[in-house]
């Protein structure tokens, strides 16, 4: 019994002895010593900017370095518009670190998403009011298949002097693309819409020389051909009106898949150093 008892007061001893160390770092006792005064932020500053950063930041800050929650801090920024992700930690003596990474958009996806950098779908206010992104749409699992097939689509009708706007993919697997000067190109069901986009672009600018009608729809839904809707000359591209097509408009031609190749973007983050106010003694 006595050596239960000896071992009971020494673990009462250790705990009792413990007690303070833990009151303090949990800011059970003066949460007010060692104030947090300074923080260090890494972000782009595009869409968020630094006194956001500080602000969020200063209305999370406990009354002192022990009584400040990194989570807390953690998700208050990680709720503004366009953050992607944030990292947070303390620094003794009196400083807080923040990495922030913003989204970057690069396509609207549908009607009021858009996707990042990385092929990720996220929302944020003002989404479809963003001028000067291509307009992607199909089922949200294929969000990189759709992504490559603009990026191969844009480098080829480029190589033709043609501005793409949009593609879409169906539920039901049918590819279309919208052309910057309103006309659409219907490339349809295919593992290799690459190869059937690219068999048009080796003979349009042959089809197209001399011919005063702009086009306003193409079909490539055709084994050895396509079909072309024209408009009226010297009006322009426009959503109606359209001909209707003929079978003497389907062309058979000698078709050859052209190679293509993507691009990487990439971007740095800078630094900064933001004081920030004294707890209030109000």
């Amino acid at each position: 019994m006595s050596g239960l008892i000896r071992i009971f007061a020494w673990v009462l001893a250790l705990g009792l002895a413990a007690l303070p160390v833990v009151a303090v770092l949990n800011g059970w006792m003066a949460p007010d010593r060692w104030p947090v005064r300074h923080l260090q932020v890494t972000a782009e500053y595009q869409r968020v900017s630094a006194e956001q950063i500080r602000s969020v930041v200063a209305a999370q800050v406990g009354r002192g370095y022990f009584d400040t929650d990194p989570a807390r801090i953690h998700a208050a920024l990680a709720g503004l518009p366009w953050v992607e992700s944030v990292q947070v930690r303390k620094r003794w003596p009196d400083q807080i670190d923040v990495v922030l990474v913003e989204y970057r958009a690069v396509a609207h996806w549908g009607q009021e998403r858009l996707i990042s950098a990385q092929g990720q779908l996220f929302t944020t206010p003002g989404a479809a009011e963003l001028q000067g992104l291509p307009q992607l749409d199909g089922p949200d699992d294929r969000i990189e298949e759709v992504m490559a097939f603009h990026d191969s689509a844009q480098q080829q009708l480029a190589g033709i002097g043609l501005s793409l706007k949009g593609v879409r993919l169906s539920q039901r697997g049918s590819w279309s693309l919208q052309l910057g000067n309103g006309a659409s190109i219907v490339v349809g069901r295919t593992a290799l819409p690459q190869a059937r986009l690219g068999r048009l672009v080796r003979v349009l600018p042959q089809l197209l020389e001399g011919e005063r009608r702009p086009f306003e729809r193409i079909d490539l839904r055709y084994t050895n051909g396509f079909a072309i809707a024209w408009g009226e000359p010297g009006v322009g591209n426009r959503e109606s009106g359209m001909e209707k097509v003929s079978p003497s408009m389907t062309r058979t031609l000698d078709f050859a898949p052209t190679p293509i190749a993507a691009s990487q973007p990439a971007f740095t983050n800078p630094d900064s150093r933001l004081p920030i106010p004294g707890p209030s003694t109000s």
